[in-house]
């Protein structure tokens, strides 16, 4: 029998199967989105949950705003009517008879510990304090996250440090022992926000990555825009009340995060050679050990490293001082009402991370940086010429402020695309650290210069530090659109360094 000239067509080919071998994947990226997916339920319960950390982290970086702000005073009724009291004089020098506090004296640690006038350096101990609380713990807690302590333990770690210690604080009897505490709240917080950002960050593929970062800054704008909100509503009330209602919720989520959270599947992948199963990343938890840690040694070793370090840290130097400097000198701007000038920037921090977030994907890094940072710069520093013009110097605060937010938060995703998974962590550390220096000169700037020229001295000196330091940006390379390496060997391949 011949062969039928003209066969009936062949079966369509099934489609192919997803891949069984993970070889045949070309990198974690495509392990990941394989396994559990691009971006589903499940990634924005966990990314919500380690994101909500920084809405904790920001209530205990601007908490001193209120409760360290020094009160007004008035002159008595006897005395009012006498040369020697009245609004231009010198507290310090008038008898103690013959002026009181406008609020309760309890309200404040200036009025309740009478410490207004020990000086700029004193009152402005506590504020750099926390930050330099921040800097070692940074250092010390640097490579925790990158060793077999892991990302979500870390964590939860210095969610526990930074609440604990905060209520503690609430007990302080004096000056000293209250700057101590804020010391060890500011060491625990020293990891909250890196830990939260490159953990939710690796939890999901590249495509969903840069807005998962913009979560933790959306709580944090939540966090701080929180805090005239409660300093309102409990306002003639003890400072220490401010400490309660802002640690003790902190506490139940550390809890809340230790046995809700998983691991960051992409720590645990470049830490030992794991077998990447469907089983792992259903549960995304298993412990693991690292015995040999030389992150430091690793990081600083490449000079391509060292170089985007550097840059990094002194561009963060500036962007710091300003983003934490500028709330604080809030009270001695002509802006006479505290409670709305703070919600004023906390609304204008929520509106630049609301714009990030949908610029985010298409935002160039470094261009947008160094725009930012000398846009912040020159209104900071023309505020000096606003001087009594309430409206019009506010206003400028606020533009400078708006800009140091965006920049602080581009300079924070672009460290975790500058750098491979190894060390990710503990070069955010180091970053983060110098923000932190900046933080921690922050206060001394406006304690010693924010009574002068109206406040805005304070601001001059904000603005030509951001200025000056964004340039270093240029140093650094484009990472937009960019996939993340996992070893260092990687990105020099990447990037032909």
């Amino acid at each position: 029998m011949k062969d039928d000239p003209n066969p009936p067509p062949s079966p369509a080919a099934p489609a192919a199967p997803p891949p069984s071998d993970l070889s045949e994947l070309r990198s974690l990226d495509d392990i990941i989105e394989h396994f559990i997916g691009n971006f589903g339920l499940k990634q924005l319960i966990q990314s919500v949950l380690l994101s909500f950390a920084w809405f904790f982290d920001a209530q205990q970086t601007f908490i001193s705003v209120f409760t360290d702000a020094k009160p007004e005073w008035i002159c008595n009724n006897h005395f009012s009517s006498t040369t020697t009291c009245n609004s231009t004089a010198n507290i310090c020098r008038l008898p103690k008879e013959s002026w009181s506090w406008k609020t309760p004296a309890h309200a404040s640690i200036v009025s309740d510990w009478s410490l207004e006038c020990a000086g700029p350096v004193i009152t402005a101990l506590p504020s750099s304090s926390y930050f330099l609380g921040c800097l070692v713990g940074g250092f010390v807690l640097a490579t925790l996250a990158d060793s077999f302590f892991g990302r979500k333990n870390t964590l939860v770690l210095s969610t526990l440090i930074m609440s604990v210690s905060g209520l503690l604080t609430a007990a302080s009897t004096n000056i000293w022992m209250y700057v101590g505490l804020r010391f060890v709240s500011g060491f625990g917080r020293s990891n909250v926000g890196i830990c939260a950002l490159v953990h939710a960050s690796e939890l999901v593929g590249k495509k969903w990555r840069q807005k998962v970062g913009v979560f933790g800054f959306l709580f944090c704008s939540f966090g701080f825009l929180s805090l005239p909100l409660i300093a309102f509503l409990i306002r003639g009330s003890s400072w220490r009340f401010m400490y309660i209602w802002t640690c003790s919720p902190c506490v139940l989520y550390s809890f809340v995060l230790y046995f809700s959270a998983n691991e960051s599947p992409r720590s645990m992948s470049s830490k030992k050679n794991i077998n990447l199963t469907e089983r792992f990343f259903e549960n995304c938890i298993r412990e693991n050990i690292d015995d040999d840690r030389r992150i430091y040694s690793i990081l600083l070793g490449k000079k391509w490293a060292l170089r985007r370090l550097a840059a990094s840290v002194v561009v963060g130097f500036g962007v710091g001082m300003a983003y934490y400097g500028m709330p604080l000198g809030l009270g001695s701007l002509s802006f006479g009402n505290l409670y709305l000038s703070v919600a004023l920037n906390a609304a204008s921090e929520l509106s630049a991370e609301v714009l990030l977030f949908i610029v985010i994907g298409k935002l160039k890094r470094r261009g947008s940086l160094i725009g930012l940072c000398l846009l912040s710069g020159v209104c900071g520093s023309a505020s000096v010429f606003a001087v009594g013009l309430e409206g019009v110097e506010m206003g400028l605060e606020l533009v400078s402020f708006f800009s140091v937010c965006i920049a602080f938060n581009v300079l924070l995703i672009y460290v975790v695309e500058l750098f491979p998974t190894r060390v990710r962590s503990t070069a955010m550390s180091v970053v983060r650290g110098s923000t932190l220096v900046g933080g921690l000169v922050g206060p001394i700037v406006v304690g010693v210069a924010g009574g002068k020229n109206g406040g805005s001295l304070a601001y001059v000196v904000f603005g030509a530090a951001i200025a000056v330091c964004g340039f270093t940006v240029v140093l650094l390379p484009e990472t937009t659109g960019k996939t993340l390496c996992d070893y260092m060997e990687e990105e020099e391949a990447r990037d032909g360094e």
